[in-house]
Order: structure tokens, then sequence, then C-alpha cells
């Protein structure tokens, strides 16, 4: 009996996928590179994220344009940068996708911790955005058209996310052109509309003075909205065939895009009074309002696509199955998100913040600071999973998520993402030493040897 279609559509075909310009599992080699010019333009596609507007409309509303949140963003954004700069280095390196590196550090078995936990975060994200294409178009949510538009979005989304890395390097760079028209544009309109740079500082500070931010919060909240990119970056950074792109690549996406971004949505909520820009977009009116719905439906749909090909290459290459299949998967399950996830935007940032970066720590220490040589595929199939790894990521996320709450003794005046990164990292370190001395210790009685 011949194979349905559905069968074939389903079945891995593992020569196939190896071959294929995305390639999920196992290392690219060095003809699978891609070339510079798309790639950039892909990753700055990529990083003119909706959240970045959000998060300055955050910022925005709660400390003043200059210099507070100028210096906020960046010190946010270079936190960012510089954990996006190490795992991009270690794909860069080795060619590895981020399920490929959780394996190496958390083992077979262990990875489906980091991998399934960021896949369903990075799937939350793309809900965020679905919701905010809805958002845009209809300034009605709950509603049936609202909806409709947001299965609509969604639905793109996965379209064009199905031909991989190639098709989004061709919506890249003319989005790139586009986006970039529209948020100079928007700068000269917003600072138009509060009648001048002055007037716009003057009410800037009067808009600040009503629901501060302290910098701890300012800065958690750069952080949280681009943190799961920078514990992603190997999915783009892969791809690159020299060290300069590979280190371009977090370096557009995270500080020069967030920045801008952040001006953008600051500016926006400064003026409109509401941190959520599509309030502001709402007020537009004639050719004005066409160039900014084009604007954002540009900047939806690169990030939509570039966000759902993050956990559909993760989780082909942990669960074994064809990246098309996956990115149905989590393209569906973004879209029924974006349903009603849009209106928790800051709540899971702060999720974010406290969860994503100690799972990071022990894949650092394991690379950079215990190995000194590049992570290599296969792992030890004898050992299928990291308890040190498991541990370390657990004791992160605890720490960060207790720090400065009324039940907790612990009240350090840091970031919960700076927490939970380097307590998972210092964790790993003192676990997996320890490990490897009871190891050690043990190896001469396994030998016979006194």
């Amino acid at each position: 009996m011949s194979e349905s279609r559905l069968a074939r559509w389903w079945r891995l075909d593992e020569a196939e996928e190896r071959a294929s310009a995305d390639n999920p599992l196992e290392p690219l080699g060095r003809d699978q590179r891609r070339p510079a010019g798309p790639l950039l333009a892909l990753a700055f596609g990529w990083g003119f994220l909706i959240t970045g507007l959000l998060a300055g409309g955050a910022l925005g509303s709660g400390v003043v344009l200059w210099p507070d949140l100028f210096w906020y963003s960046m010190l946010g954004n270079a936190i960012n940068f510089g954990i996006g700069a190490l795992v991009g280095y270690i794909a860069y390196r080795t060619g590895c996708n981020s399920a490929l590196i959780f394996r190496a550090t958390y083992g077979n078995l262990g990875a489906y911790v980091p991998v399934v936990l960021v896949a369903l975060l990075t799937i939350g994200w793309q809900g965020i955005v679905v919701g905010a294409f809805a958002q845009v178009w209809t300034q009605s949510p709950g509603t049936a058209v609202y909806f409709a538009v947001a299965i609509f979005g969604g639905l793109l989304f996965t379209f064009t996310t199905y031909f991989g890395v190639k098709g989004l390097e061709r919506v890249g760079m003319p989005a790139m052109l586009v986006l970039v028209a529209v948020g100079i544009y928007a700068i000269a309109l917003n600072i138009a509309e509060a009648g001048g740079m002055a007037a716009m500082l003057e009410l800037s500070a009067a808009r600040a003075a009503e629901n501060p931010l302290t910098g701890l919060q300012a800065v958690n909240i750069v952080v949280g909205a681009w943190i799961v990119g920078a514990i992603v970056m190997a999915e783009y950074v892969r791809f690159a065939r020299t060290l300069a792109v590979a280190l371009a690549i977090p370096f557009v996406v995270l500080v020069v895009n967030q920045l801008f971004l952040h001006t953008v949505g600051a500016m926006g909520a400064i003026v409109s009074g509401s941190p959520d820009f599509t309030v502001y977009m709402a007020g537009l009116a004639g050719v004005t309002a066409i160039f900014g719905l084009i604007g954002m439906t540009v900047a939806l749909w690169t990030t939509g696509d570039a966000n759902l090909y993050l956990p559909s290459v993760q989780t082909a290459s942990l669960f074994r199955r064809p990246k098309r299949v996956m990115v149905v998967i989590c393209g569906v399950l973004g879209t029924i998100l974006g349903l009603g996830i849009y209106t928790q935007f800051l709540g899971w940032i702060d999720l974010l913040a406290t969860i994503v970066p100690p799972i990071i720590g022990p894949v650092l220490a394991e690379y950079y600071l215990l190995r000194g040589r590049p992570i290599t595929l296969p792992v030890d199939e004898t050992h299928p999973v990291n308890y040190s790894a498991i541990v370390a990521f657990i004791g992160g996320g605890l720490l960060a998520a207790a720090n400065g709450k009324a039940w907790s003794p612990l009240a350090l005046d840091v970031a919960p993402s700076l927490l939970g990164l380097f307590a998972s990292l210092t964790i790993y370190l003192v676990c997996r030493l320890a490990e490897l001395r009871i190891v050690a210790a043990r190896a001469p009685a396994r030998d016979g040897v006194l």
C-alpha cells in the first residue's frame, strides 16, 4: 500500500533535511553558510520587533527621554548583546543551532528542558506579534474582526516561514528599507507633534513623574524584551561565514535596532500618553496613517517570520521531525495564543527576564570555562542527562524569582535577568567541578588501582 501524502509530509527524511538550507539536524557545513548582505537584512528585520516599540513605550511612560532613557536602553542592550555575542560565537565556531548546543551541554534527554521551555516562550512571543498585528489593523480586541485578522496574520507568518531561511531573506531586504524610512518619519512626526525637541523633553519629564520607573525596573524591561533573542542567537549566527558577521548580527539586532525602537516607542508614548504604540497610531489620519500602517505591517510580518523560525528549528532538531512540520505546529500554536496574549506583554517580559537567562548559564560555563575546546556532536550517549545543568538552571531561576519579593530574605539591587544568569553559571561550575572530582577519585577503584 502506497504511503499517503500526509504520511510523507510528516515522515523525517534525514538526508533531505541535512541537504536543505536550514539543516536543523546537525552542524552546518561551510557550504551551507549564507552571504553577509541578506543575512544582516534578515537580522535587521528580526530585530525590528514590535516589542521594541512596546518596551520603548513602557520606558517613555516612566523615565525621562534624555539622558535617562538613553542610558538605561544602552545598558540593557549591552547586557543582551554580551550574552548574544557569547552564544553567537559558539554557533559561529560550531555551526550548531540552539537545540544542538543544548544537547551538548544538558545531554540528549536533559536538552528537552531548555529546548521545550525556550520553544514555548518564543511561541508566546509569536502570539504577541500575532495579537499586535490584529490590534494595529482593528483596534478592537476581543471582537470577531480582531480574531479574524489575528488568524490571518498567524497564517501569513506560517506560510512565509514554511520556506525557511531563504524565504525570510527574500522578505528581509526590502522590508529593511521600508522600516528605516518609517522609523525616521515617526521620530520627526512625534517631535513636530510635541512642538519641538525642547517641548518633547519637558513633556517627557511630566509623563515620567506620573508613573516613575526605577533604574532597575527600566533595565529589566529592556533586558526582558530581548533576552530570549540573545539566548537563541545561534539560529541565525550559525549561518555567518566570518567572525565579523557573526558579531554584527547580535549587534544589529540587540543594540542598533533596540535603541532606535526604544526612541520611537518612547516618543509615541510621550505624545499620546499611552505606552501602547497602537493607541498612538489610531490617532493618525490621512497619508500619515497609511504610511504608519504599512510600516507596522511590514515590521510585524518580518518579526513574525523570524520569531516562528526559532522554535521550528529547535523542535525539529530535538523531536526529529521535518522542519516544515514544526513550522506548521508552532505557527498554529502561536496563532491561537495571539487571540489573547497581547495584553500580557509586560507580564511576559518579567517572566522572560526571570527564567530564561539561567538556561544559558551552564552552556557558557561549559564552553568558555571548562572545556576549552569547541562543542562537538554527537554528544556522549552514556550520559543522557547532565544533572548539574538542570540543577543550575532551576537554582538560578529560583534565586531570580525570589529576589526582592516580600516573602524572600534575598534583596539584591540587581536585575533578575543578571542574577539568574550568574547564579546558574556559578551553581553549574560548583556542581560540575565537584562531579568531575568525584569521577576522578573513583576511577582508580574501578581500574583496580589502590
